[in-house]
């Protein structure tokens, strides 16, 4: 299983990164809710700190391009394995960074991603 960085983690069940959540959990894939605001999604503590996690395999990211230049570092310093841009996230600028570190990068979306097998 793939732990996984749910970065825009909310508990509004309107929003994808809610779905994401609990269907990455669904999945047996251990999860790190980020986000702006405290909550819970999933029975897991939403984080609005930057917590220092190891063994990161995926940051999906539900943070618009124009917000993500704040947590540029962090996500990279995570030294995630891939970086999974879905949509309306889609930023060339982090994509190169992250290549530049070795990062896989996937524009696609996460929920498709587990509903076809192929996360």
């Amino acid at each position: 299983m793939k732990k996984t960085l749910v970065l825009g983690a909310s508990d509004n069940p309107a929003r994808y990164s809610f779905r994401a959540v609990h269907q990455l959990k669904q999945h047996g894939h251990e999860v790190v809710p980020v986000g702006i605001r405290k909550g819970q999604v999933a029975g897991l503590p939403i984080h609005t700190d930057r917590p220092t996690e190891t063994g990161i395999d995926t940051v999906t990211l539900y943070v618009g391009p124009q917000n993500q230049p704040a947590w540029y570092d962090y996500i990279l310093d995570l030294q995630p394995k891939r970086i999974i841009f879905n949509p309306g996230t889609e930023n060339p600028e982090l994509e190169r960074l992250a290549q530049q570190r070795g990062i896989r990068t996937e524009e696609a979306c996460t929920l498709v991603m587990l509903s076809v097998g192929n996360y």
